[in-house]
């Protein structure tokens, strides 16, 4: 096949896009259901075969019973988490990319000196990074840092990563852990967990579909999601 490489980038970008969510769409559709006539729609989790939920969280118990005390698993908690992670991830990539395009990011182009920093700095052989990529990584270390704390060290108004076998409301808080969301949660808007678990599992695929897009064109993430919102960034 052969591209015209005249044609302006910008021009394919909603194609681009289009393409990248169509594939994502494809990746997942692996893992739906060949059929829904086939089986019982009665249970509480909307899923297709509950009992497959439900032995998984029952193998689990039996090979990890330290573990489940505490939360850790196949549980909505497990994944309430992913998602918050996930969301932040994105907030912080479009921070990132408004930085990048407002000029906020000092001498983004500058190659770091070998000299000064030694082997952190290098990519492979002698070349080094970029002041924007070091930058880069630096805030994503210190983000990381103060999403550990927030699930280790929780804040008082806050849920823990992990249950907390004293808590007076332990028995309840762990029931309420063996109740999953199911394929598609009820649409309870607001501050609710259902709405939680809806944004964090989109924005869980998103991330896969923006590593997905990078990967296929060969691209920076930051460009992709500059092209996915039509150049408002840079």
């Amino acid at each position: 096949i052969i591209f015209d490489t005249s044609i302006n980038s910008s021009k394919m970008a909603p194609f681009r896009t289009l393409f990248t969510l169509l594939v994502s769409l494809t990746a997942v559709s692996g893992f739906a259901p060949a059929s829904r006539s086939a089986v019982a729609q009665s249970s509480a989790l909307n899923i297709v075969n509950p009992e497959v939920y439900e032995q998984a969280q029952k193998d689990w118990e039996e090979d990890f019973g330290p573990l489940v005390k505490y939360g850790w698993g196949p549980t909505p908690l497990a994944e309430k988490w992913n998602g918050r992670h996930a969301m932040f991830g994105w907030f912080f990539i479009c921070a990132t990319a408004y930085c990048k395009g407002h000029g906020l990011i000092p001498n983004a182009e500058t190659l770091l000196d070998l000299k000064q920093w030694g082997t952190l700095a290098t990519i492979s052989g002698k070349e080094t990074i970029s002041s924007e990529r070091a930058i880069i990584l630096i805030a994503n270390a210190h983000a990381f840092g103060v999403s550990l704390m927030a699930t280790i060290c929780p804040p008082a108004f806050g849920d823990t990563l992990l249950l907390d076998p004293n808590h007076p409301e332990y028995e309840r808080m762990l029931a309420r852990n063996k109740e999953g969301f199911g394929y598609l949660p009820a649409l309870n808007f607001g501050m609710t967990e259902e709405a939680e678990i809806l944004n964090g599992r989109l924005a869980m695929v998103g991330l896969i579909a923006l590593v997905m897009a990078s990967a296929i064109f060969d691209k920076g993430m930051l460009d992709i999601v500059n092209d996915w919102v039509g150049g408002a960034y840079y």
